[in-house]
């Protein structure tokens, strides 16, 4: 699996700081500490991509409503498709809450 080969101690503290964050604030705070702004739009343009795919939009209207590329939405079908369910999982538990 891909996903070892992700796996490692610097890793282990970054999701366990993450998991410690309380609410959306705190995750603000965080990842504006964390990462550039284009990395975190870039990280929320994914989200945005996969949970169009999954509602069964089409190519054009992801691209128009959410500005990604065709090789950005091709890369997070391949991940929906062939992935490790992160996607699917993470959309589903918040898919209620909304």
């Amino acid at each position: 699996m891909q996903i070892d080969k992700l796996r490692g101690d610097s890793l282990n503290q970054l999701f366990e700081a993450i998991l410690s964050l309380k609410d959306i604030e705190e995750c603000y705070r965080f990842f504006d500490d964390l990462c550039t702004m284009g990395e975190i739009q870039t990280l929320g343009q994914r989200f945005q991509v996969a949970r169009m795919l999954i509602d069964g939009y089409k190519y054009h209207q992801i691209e128009e409503g959410s500005g990604a590329s065709a090789a950005t939405i091709s890369r997070v079908k391949r991940c929906i498709n062939y992935g490790n369910d992160g996607y699917q999982m993470t959309y589903e538990r918040i898919k209620g809450k909304e």
